[in-house]
């Protein structure tokens, strides 16, 4: 299994098709807007001529009511890897959702999901006494913990409450657990100079609005939570309502997708075991 991973306008999936041709490969997705049939042209998805050239797993197979998440989506490619690897193909997972692809790599987090009734009665209390609290109960998370976040700390008391031990040691736990899958792992992370990223962006942008984009956004009349959140839904639906015009809609998604890319360069960049590869003009 490889992974191509990097910011959205990298090049992942053209670097991906070259990639599995080397290795004899089929690529998979990693992007969680890609999931969605109906918003090709919106989520940038490959063309039919890539998905023709090469195998492509997991592209449009959700409606867009459809929700999913992590969890979900590592119930549906787990199952499509094995297919691949079954047929002696190499599995090559290429996307940018950071947590899709963390959980496939280094498997789910440990920690519990959140507990609304536990969330409000720590809610309820002062921040001195949640940080009391965290370090009678874990003086180990809480001497890592910035004490100050009253988040940070609230999530690690209700991991402790919750779990029924340290949430300091199901972290050190995992730690140990990853950094030992980390060691069996291959992929690169793409990197581009600033400017040439934030042209390549508006080059998507452009071509996006030219050739569809809008028409999907006409027809989708009911999107899933993780659909809502694909740049350009939003600022296209203002568009067709008349609230901003064609060139503000189309600096208000390339400032949306260059804060996103930052963000995903961010995440990739505290993946250790990726290999960076810095991609030319």
């Amino acid at each position: 299994m490889f992974f191509v991973c990097g910011p959205t306008a990298s090049g992942k999936s053209a670097h991906a098709l070259k990639v599995a041709a080397e290795m004899g490969g089929e690529i998979v997705n990693a992007d969680a807007f890609q999931l969605y049939r109906g918003a090709e042209v919106l989520t940038a998805a490959p063309s039919q001529d890539d998905q023709r050239e090469v195998a492509h797993h997991l592209y449009g197979v959700l409606e867009p009511e459809d929700p999913v998440d992590a969890m979900a989506y590592l119930r549906m490619v787990v199952p499509v890897i094995e297919e691949i690897r079954s047929r002696g193909k190499q599995p090559v997972i290429t996307g940018g959702s950071g947590l899709y692809l963390k959980f496939l790599s280094h498997g789910p987090s440990p920690l519990p999901p959140g507990e609304p009734g536990l969330r409000a009665e720590l809610d309820a209390l002062p921040l001195e006494e949640l940080v009391t609290r965290l370090r009678v109960t874990d003086p180990v998370e809480a001497a890592r913990t910035d004490l100050k976040n009253r988040r940070y700390v609230s999530r690690a008391l209700e991991v402790c409450i919750l779990a029924g031990v340290p949430c300091s040691s199901l972290r050190d736990d995992w730690e140990e657990a990853t950094s030992k899958r980390a060691e069996k792992l291959r992929g690169v992370f793409l990197q581009r100079d600033r400017e040439d990223l934030h042209s390549r962006i508006g080059q998507r942008t452009k071509a996006m609005l030219e050739g569809g984009a809008i028409e999907e956004v006409k027809s989708l009349h009911h999107a899933a939570p993780g659909l809502e959140k694909a740049i350009g839904l939003g600022e296209i639906r203002r568009l067709l309502a008349g609230e901003i015009n064609r060139g503000t809609c189309e600096e208000l998604i390339n400032a949306a997708t260059r804060q996103y890319a930052k963000r995903q360069e961010t995440w990739f960049k505290r993946e250790k075991w990726l290999v960076h590869s810095h991609l030319e003009r």
